[in-house]
């Protein structure tokens, strides 16, 4: 009723909150429960419930939605959407065929350069890498979890960031900024990176994650979503 289903609960969660339904252990009956857990995620994935919706602001995320934080799916546009929303940061969806001009509507209400920290998600056809401009130090930083060379992608970043300052007449931006790529190895998971670069970076706390996180890291993202807020992590 919470989730939509089991795929965010780990076994141990299922059997915490049996116990306490119950007011009983279950240790008789422990790997009956775990084989229909097993049973019901399987059922899910291949028919989700129709009616389970969450809703946070504008944004609607459906059961079909989150099944894609399930095993080693790539995860849709919403999902990704939707996590960045709740961390409450300002996000620019960098368009870089349209050039400065194209695009400087989008902060005709806002001033980039009052924000501390700037996520940019980056949609090269079937890889999500991430680009972060520090506006405090003037660095931007390239996160990539293929380890791919994005140095393009920082350089046209950084020219519409030193546009924007010129045109905002914030003469203290217009130079000074550096590009730094630091290296990140996986082959996988390169939305699951995005987001749990995006909520390190956000939380001002060190990237201490790797692949063999990235299970965990799914069902934190699913649960989070589901609740509209932001989980500590186990």
């Amino acid at each position: 009723m919470k989730y939509g289903s089991l795929i965010p609960l780990r076994k141990i969660d299922v059997l915490r909150h049996l116990k306490g339904k119950f007011y009983t252990g279950l240790s008789d009956r422990k790997n009956t429960v775990l084989s229909e857990v097993t049973r019901y995620r399987a059922a899910i994935l291949q028919k989700p419930v129709p009616s389970f919706q969450v809703v946070y602001k504008k944004h609607t995320l459906t059961l079909d939605d989150l099944l894609t934080l399930a095993d080693q799916n790539w995860l849709n546009d919403q999902v990704k959407l939707l996590n960045l929303r709740i961390l409450n940061c300002y996000k620019l969806m960098m368009l870089m065929t349209k050039g400065y001009d194209g695009v400087k509507r989008w902060t005709k209400q806002v001033d980039l350069f009052s924000k501390s920290l700037l996520l940019v998600p980056i949609h090269l056809e079937v890889h999500w890498c991430l680009v972060t401009a520090d506006i405090v130090q003037k660095k931007i930083c390239l996160y990539d979890s293929q380890g791919n060379g994005l140095q393009k992608v920082g350089r046209n970043i950084l020219k519409y960031l030193m546009t924007e300052a010129k045109e905002k007449k914030q003469t203290a931006f217009e130079s000074g900024w550096t590009v730094k790529v630091p290296q990140q190895t996986n082959e996988n998971d390169c939305g699951v990176f995005v987001l749990e670069y995006s909520r390190c970076l956000a939380l001002t706390r060190p990237l201490h994650f790797s692949q063999k996180d990235i299970p965990k890291i799914r069902k934190r993202i699913y649960k989070e979503l589901c609740d509209c807020k932001l989980h500590e992590q186990d």
